[in-house]
């Protein structure tokens, strides 16, 4: 007998348009159709969850789930799950890296509701994919430049740019429940204020002494520009914004 949870039906039918927009055979204009209707959906679906929570408190409760990334560009990988997962609303704590018969493992404890967890995952393991695919034909124009620096800084700036679209995306769709509201019962940015800090209370209890993380370091490579190139490529939907510059914090 499986206990495991189901996905909620409109999760499952994001992850099929998410997969349908990583399929190789997909056309441009498909992958780009595909990915625009999944994140307005995705986001559409965060609200509301957390409007039903407002009512019906089982319905989605505060947990937390840890995960592990290794092997190539981890640090940054770990960096693009760290934006994803704070421009969802949840909270990020990293645990000290670990070697294991010499390769780098990172993990991840995020803290959040579970429908805000379900789309982190959900949306890690799609840019990942496409973030992947990218470096595939990554190559610095600068004669003479390490390839791997290139493709380190080309992933902070894809990971920058995924980030300022995905909190355009979570605040259109704050904007746009609020009006289809029309001031019946309590407004979402205060059932999101709340949200928040009951969040910011579950991480507290588990790590009561938590500091800061270090900066993400300087990267020598000339890659950021593509990879924000690639990031406005993606075409995961919703408003393109700039984002400023990150700064991975334990916080």
């Amino acid at each position: 007998m499986n206990d495991k949870p189901q996905p909620h039906p409109k999760l499952a039918q994001i992850r099929a348009m998410l997969a349908k927009a990583e399929d190789p055979a997909a056309t441009p204009e498909e992958r780009k159709a595909y990915n625009a209707k999944a994140l307005k959906l995705m986001s559409k679906f965060g609200i509301e969850r957390a409007m039903l929570a407002e009512k019906e408190p089982d319905s989605d409760k505060v947990g937390d789930r840890a995960v592990t990334i290794e092997g190539s560009y981890a640090l940054e990988r770990r960096a693009l799950l760290n934006e994803i997962a704070r421009s969802l609303g949840a909270k990020v704590v990293y645990n000290p890296m670990r070697k294991v018969n010499g390769k780098k493992i990172y993990r991840i404890h995020l803290f959040g509701y579970a429908s805000d967890l379900d789309r982190i995952e959900m949306l890690f393991a799609s840019l990942s994919l496409q973030a992947t695919n990218g470096l595939v034909d990554a190559r610095p124009w600068v004669p003479g430049e390490s390839v791997a620096a290139y493709r380190r800084s080309w992933l902070r700036g894809f990971t920058t740019e995924i980030g300022g679209r995905l909190r355009g995306a979570e605040k259109q769709a704050q904007t746009d429940a609020e009006e289809e509201r029309s001031g019946a019962g309590r407004s979402v940015a205060l059932v999101l204020a709340d949200r928040k800090s009951i969040v910011e209370a579950a991480q507290a209890r588990a790590y009561p002494k938590l500091g800061k993380a270090a900066k993400l370091p300087k990267l020598t490579g000339t890659g950021q520009r593509d990879g924000r190139a690639a990031g406005r490529r993606a075409d995961i939907g919703g408003p393109r914004v700039e984002a400023a510059q990150r700064q991975a914090v334990s916080a």
